[in-house]
């Protein structure tokens, strides 16, 4: 079940919300809770379990944890068992088949026949509910959270649907409070269902856009193409990424407000990056600082001299790139920004801060969007096919039948006319004129809170018509 289908917005958000607001407020998570395993359940009832026992094995082991509760060699050992525990779930679901392919493909190579193996099929989500678990035990560890009050809060904090399948990547402390004591105001649900809806119009009317060009590009042989059509699609898809993925953690951060949750920002406009860092300061947040914070800082971080720090930024982006899926092409997308922002941080911010910072901007964008063809093409020969034509070394092929029909659709002109400079608001000074988050949902003007409840209304009116005529479109992120 996706946000933007019809069976989530007709169907399960209307019960969960009835059901969630009927409840008392003491038996407030006790709903949330059965709504996000239906959630979970609903495209994956099998794994539902598998999530379930891990989570309980998670809280138990955290309750001996905490600092001077066991001594530090078995606190120690509990850790790394509980860790042992999440991450080896991972690797089995998510990267076994790859690994299986990989020895199969060696063993060819002596003249060995494949071995029967069953393909492992890929519980969604699991790669963003697994960091989470892995931050939870070591914050309690480290003392920096407190261990769940219940079981079932533990499973909460780990399931809630919002942001259970692609994100935001939740820290417990962040939300502890409020799993445990929360509050839903009238002024915090509308702003909840205006961001929801925010996001949702990003999904649907400029990422699904994007990507009837982006589809028509890759999906279509290079040797087939022209070097205009290939930079067209890659244009296409930087864009749709961006929207697929940032509208999801809207209507992620605008679902966790209707029921009383303050999720963190998960984009800042990460296109208006003026250098390989700042994009990841900008571009999925709670990934970068779950990297940061449970790697690059264990690692070492920049505290053992400048060759070490290369080397830890080097390896973090390559863990990430594994992460986001279990081929070369991830591998060698987080080598290619693990290697951009190495060399950035030789280069040093001062020369940084020389170049010109709309030439800064673009040069990062250029990048940026070339590292996308890794994340896109599925294999490294097909990638390495895009990059001969988009850089003019492969000939012209004879042109894209449907090009010239797509170019000339309307909504794709308009979804380019919104989309772009919406994309780099700060770097042009717009972002003055975006809508911003209320400070305080509840101190907002009526006349604004009718205003957004209104466009909020006619974006799910509109958003409901075209799911009707195009059905199904999931997140880009769902697949990793």
């Amino acid at each position: 079940m996706v946000f933007s289908s019809a069976t989530f917005l007709f169907y399960f958000l209307p019960a969960v919300l009835t059901l969630y607001f009927l409840t008392p407020p003491r038996f407030r998570n006790l709903s949330a809770l059965v709504a996000s395993l239906v959630f979970f359940a609903w495209g994956a009832p099998r794994f539902v379990f598998v999530l379930i026992a891990s989570c309980f094995v998670d809280y138990h082991a955290s309750r001996w944890l905490p600092p001077g509760r066991l001594p530090v060699r078995r606190r120690k050992l509990l850790l790394g068992l509980g860790r042992a525990l999440d991450l080896g779930l991972l690797l089995y679901f998510k990267y076994a088949n790859f690994f299986v392919a990989e020895i199969q493909a060696m063993l060819g190579l002596f003249g060995r026949g494949p071995f029967p193996w069953a393909a492992v099929v890929l519980p969604i989500g699991i790669s963003f509910f697994t960091f989470q678990k892995v931050s939870y035990l070591v914050d309690v560890y480290r003392g920096t959270a407190q261990v769940a009050g219940s079981a079932g809060r533990h499973l909460l904090y780990i399931a809630l649907f919002p942001q259970l399948i692609a994100g935001p990547i939740v820290r417990y402390h962040d939300v502890a409070r409020q799993i445990d004591q929360r509050s839903t105001t009238s002024g915090l649900f509308l702003d909840g269902l205006w961001r929801f809806s925010v996001g949702l119009a990003k999904k649907v009317f400029l990422a699904n856009t994007f990507a009837r060009l982006a589809d028509l590009v890759f999906d279509t042989p290079p040797s087939l193409m022209t070097t205009t059509q290939a930079w067209a699609g890659v244009i296409a898809y930087t864009f749709q990424l961006y929207y697929d993925f940032a509208g999801y953690s809207d209507m992620a951060i605008g679902l966790g407000r209707m029921l009383g949750f303050h999720f963190l920002e998960n984009f800042n406009f990460p296109y208006a990056s003026a250098g390989i860092g700042e994009f990841w300061r900008r571009w999925h947040i709670s990934l970068g600082r779950f990297m940061m914070e449970y790697l690059y800082v264990p690692l070492g971080g920049n505290r053992k001299g400048h060759g070490r720090t290369v080397f830890n930024l080097w390896l973090v982006f390559l863990v990430s790139g594994f992460w986001h899926g279990a081929a070369w092409t991830f591998v060698l997308w987080g080598i290619w920004h693990g290697t951009l922002i190495s060399l950035e941080k030789t280069l040093g911010p001062e020369r940084m801060k020389r170049i010109p910072r709309p030439l800064a901007i673009a040069g990062t964008f250029f990048l940026v969007a070339l590292g996308w063809v890794l994340f896109r093409s599925g294999t490294i020969h097909r990638a390495g096919g895009f990059y001969l034509l988009l850089f003019n070394l492969l000939p012209d092929g004879a042109g894209l039948m449907a090009f010239p029909e797509i170019m000339a659709d309307r909504a794709l002109w308009l979804a380019a006319a919104i989309g772009i400079p919406c994309a780099f608001a700060p770097a042009f000074g717009l972002d003055r004129f975006l809508p911003r988050d209320p400070a305080d949902p509840d101190a907002v003007p009526l006349v604004r809170v009718a205003g957004r409840f209104a466009l909020s209304v006619v974006i799910l009116v509109v958003v409901s018509c075209e799911l009707c005529a195009t059905g199904f479109n999931p997140f880009i992120y769902f697949q990793f």
